[in-house]
C-alpha cells in the first residue's frame, strides 16, 4: 500500500490519480482515459473543464471568495437565488444556501419543523420516510434514509424515520402490478400516519427517483398523487430530495414535474455546482416561509460557508450554462436514444434483469436469472466486480443498492454529464458492452434463459 496521509472511501483500495478533464472524460496520471458515464456521484451535469464555470469562478475570486451570511450578503447569492426561484415550479421562491445534499435534507427537515412550530403546533416533529431511500450521512439525514447499510452502525443514534415501502414496481412486495395495485404501496403511508398520529408528523420525505440505495427506481403514474393527497389530508409537508435529480439530470428542473406535483420544501444540490463547488439548497415554498416572515424570522439552520459568493458564482454560471445552451430540451432525445441501447445490451446479456429511470439518470439491476428475478449471492460481490471491470474498460459506474431488501441486489447507475453527445454514448455502450462481455467470460456461466 502506496503511503498516505488521506482517508480514502477503502483504505487498502490503490485509487488511480487524476490529472485532467474534459467533457465527458477523466484522464489519470498514466494517461488512461475513462468516460464518466456517472458524472461522478451524478454530480459533473456539463462536464468537465468548462471554460465558462472556470472563467465564472476566477472572477468571483479577483472580487472575493467569502463573506458570513449573518453579517452580509452578496450578489452571487442574490441572484443565484432569483436564478432558481425563475425556474423552479409553483412557488418555491425561497432558497437557503448550504455545501452539500446532507445539509440541504437536514435543513429541509428542521424548517419543517420550524413551520409548525411557528403556527404554534409543537408536536409535529417526525419527518416520514420510505426504506431503500438515502437522504444523508450527517446523523439528521440519516435518520430520515431507509438505507440499511448506511444506518447499520449508528442505529442507536438514529430516529425511526422510515416507515414504508419503496414503489419497487419490478420486486414489488405485494405481488401486484401497477395502477390495479391501487398504489397500496403509497397507500400504507395512510395507514402509519393513523399509527403514529398526524400531530406527531410534520413531514414526508422522498426522492422522486430513488438513486444510490435503489438503482433508480421510478414510481408508476399517479404514485405521487396519492402521496401528495395522504400528505394534504394529514397535515402533512411534502419534501422532495432531488440532489440527484434537480437540475435537469431527468429532464425537468425539478423530476416531481413528471408527476406534475408541487413539493413544499425541496432539497437541491449535485448538479447545482456541477462539481465545480460545493453548493446544495433547501428551496422552500411562499406557503412555509409565511408564518416564519410573521413570526420569529430566523430559519433556525446555517453552516459558516452557506451562501459563499464563490460556490454561488460558479452555481450560478452553471445555471446560466444549462438555461443558454438549451441543455435540458435535449434530454428526452438523448434518454430514448441511451435507453433503446441499453435494451439491446439486455437482449445480449441476461444478467441486466431490469432497466429503470427517467431522462439520463438509469439504473440497471442485474439478476442471476431473468425470469426468476433471482439476486446474485450477497458473497458474490457482483456490483463491486462489475465496477472494477468497467474501470479497467475506461468507464465509469455508480454502485447502487437494489433487491426487496435494500441489502440482497446488485445495481449501479448510468448517468452521464447532461452534455453527452449521441456520438459519446455510442462510445459508453460500446464500452458497456465490452465492460459485460469480459465480466461474464471472467466470472460467470450463463445458463440460457430461453
Amino acid at each position: 500500500m502506496t503511503q498516505t496521509n488521506l482517508i480514502k472511501p477503502m483504505l487498502e483500495t490503490i485509487y488511480p490519480v487524476i490529472d485532467y478533464g474534459k467533457g465527458v472524460y477523466l484522464y489519470d496520471k498514466t494517461g488512461k482515459e475513462y468516460l464518466d458515464a456517472s458524472s461522478g456521484a451524478i454530480t459533473a451535469n456539463i462536464g468537465h473543464g468548462v471554460e465558462e464555470i472556470i472563467e465564472a469562478m476566477h472572477e468571483q475570486a479577483k472580487r472575493v471568495s467569502f463573506v458570513y451570511r449573518s453579517q452580509f450578503t452578496s450578489d452571487a447569492a442574490e441572484n443565484l437565488a432569483r436564478k432558481i426561484a425563475e425556474l423552479s415550479v409553483g412557488d418555491l421562491n425561497w432558497s437557503f444556501f448550504v455545501n452539500s445534499g446532507s445539509e440541504a435534507t437536514e435543513t429541509a427537515m428542521k424548517i419543517a419543523i420550524q413551520y409548525w412550530q411557528e403556527k404554534g403546533i409543537y408536536t409535529k416533529n417526525k419527518v416520514l420516510s420510505r426504506w431503500m431511500s438515502y437522504h444523508g450521512i450527517t446523523l439528521g439525514a440519516l435518520s430520515m434514509s431507509g438505507h440499511t447499510g448506511r444506518r447499520a452502525r449508528f442505529i442507536p443514534l438514529l430516529e425511526d424515520f422510515p416507515v414504508i415501502h419503496p414503489p419497487y414496481c419490478y420486486r414489488c412486495p405485494y405481488n401486484r402490478e401497477a395502477p390495479e395495485c391501487g398504489y397500496v404501496c403509497a397507500q400504507e403511508l395512510d395507514t402509519v400516519i393513523k399509527r403514529i398520529g398526524a400531530e406527531q408528523i410534520a413531514a414526508f420525505i422522498a426522492e422522486p427517483i430513488i438513486g444510490a440505495s435503489g438503482g433508480a427506481i421510478t414510481p408508476p403514474k399517479d404514485y405521487y398523487k396519492v402521496i401528495k393527497e395522504i400528505c394534504e389530508k394529514n397535515n402533512i409537508l411534502f419534501i422532495a430530495d432531488e440532489v440527484m435529480t434537480g437540475f435537469g439530470r431527468t429532464g425537468p428542473m425539478l423530476a416531481c414535474e413528471h408527476w406534475d406535483i408541487k413539493p413544499d420544501i425541496v432539497a437541491l444540490g449535485k448538479g447545482m455546482g456541477a462539481g465545480y463547488a460545493p453548493i446544495a439548497a433547501a428551496l422552500v415554498s411562499d406557503r412555509i416561509m409565511e408564518p416564519i416572515l410573521q413570526g420569529s424570522k430566523v430559519v433556525m439552520s446555517g453552516h459558516t460557508l452557506s451562501a459563499n459568493p464563490q460556490s454561488c458564482a460558479v452555481s450560478l454560471a452553471v445555471l446560466e450554462y444549462l438555461d443558454k445552451n438549451e441543455i435540458m430540451k435535449e434530454i428526452d432525445e438523448k434518454s430514448t436514444y441511451i435507453f433503446k441501447k441499453l435494451y439491446e445490451l439486455q437482449k445480449m446479456f441476461p444478467v441486466i434483469g431490469d432497466i429503470r429511470g427517467k431522462g439520463l439518470m438509469i439504473g440497471l439491476e442485474f439478476v442471476e436469472n431473468q425470469k426468476g428475478k433471482t439476486p446474485f449471492p450477497r458473497s458474490f460481490l457482483f456490483t463491486q466486480k462489475l465496477i472494477g471491470q468497467a474501470e479497467k474498460c475506461g468507464l465509469i459506474v455508480y454502485p447502487a443498492g437494489s433487491g426487496i431488501d435494500g441489502v440482497n441486489g446488485d445495481a449501479v447507475l448510468i448517468a452521464p454529464p447532461l452534455t453527452i453527445t449521441i456520438p459519446e454514448i455510442d462510445e459508453l455502450v460500446k464500452r458497456l458492452h465490452e465492460t459485460l462481455r469480459l465480466f461474464t467470460a471472467i466470472y460467470l456461466i450463463i445458463e440460457d434463459d430461453a
